[in-house]
């Protein structure tokens, strides 16, 4: 019986635009003068951005310490924010519904995400998606020890949603990293979606129970779980 679905945010449930990975390559291009190739960047989707952004530039032979961090991922961030300003994130088509239907047969809808709590709060904010309302819980990368592919953004929205038994649980999302996640935290369900990057052939390499071609599929495979 499934009582959470813990969802990613960006290419899952919310589309950006692809705002965060553009911002992400072009931080990385202002520090060695030329943006990650796709396979680098690939290693990186789905996690914190903060972390994505070291391990993209150690991948690329030019790591940095920890104040030059600091301030690249400022940069970034700054960026990601002026980007939304001018061209708000949007739900993807059918997702509105999908978590009103969700919600309705008692599953509880956590979001866990990459972003930091300021990131994920402007882009909510933006939709007009509320704690209580439209969804039951926000995990940000910044409330845990380790993001994607890391167990712990689903164990946090465990814990908001009051949600003890693995068992229970189904992780969604876009990413190798967001499958890796349901997989590592042992997942009831370990659901991935085609409405990011990633197509199925590429996706569904890795591990997963089901792919669906959007979240607004969810319901009509979690409700007689419920």
């Amino acid at each position: 019986m499934i009582r959470l679905a813990a969802l990613d945010m960006a290419g899952t449930t919310i589309d950006d635009g692809g705002a965060v990975y553009a911002a992400l390559r072009n931080t990385v291009a202002q520090r060695v003068g030329a943006q990650p190739p796709d396979p680098i960047m690939v290693r990186w989707t789905g996690t914190d951005k903060r972390a994505a952004l070291a391990g993209l530039l150690a991948d690329l032979g030019a790591p940095v310490d920890a104040a030059e961090l600091d301030r690249l991922y400022c940069d970034f961030h700054d960026q990601l924010l002026t980007t939304y300003q001018d061209t708000p994130p949007v739900p993807l088509p059918g997702v509105p519904e999908a978590l009103a239907r969700l919600r309705a047969a008692g599953i509880r809808i956590a979001l866990q995400t990459g972003y930091s709590a300021k990131i994920a709060e402007t882009i909510l904010a933006g939709i007009g998606w509320r704690v209580g309302e439209e969804i039951d819980a926000v995990i940000t990368s910044d409330q845990v020890p380790a993001s994607r592919p890391a167990p712990y953004l689903i164990f946090r929205a465990m814990e908001a949603t009051g949600v003890r038994d693995l068992a229970e649980v189904a992780a969604v999302g876009d990413t190798p990293n967001d499958l890796g996640a349901g997989s590592n935290a042992r997942a009831a369900l370990v659901i991935g979606v085609l409405t990011g990057e990633y197509g199925a052939a590429e996706l569904g390499r890795h591990r997963h129970t089901h792919l669906l071609p959007s979240v607004a599929d969810l319901p009509a495979l979690l409700e007689g779980s419920a």
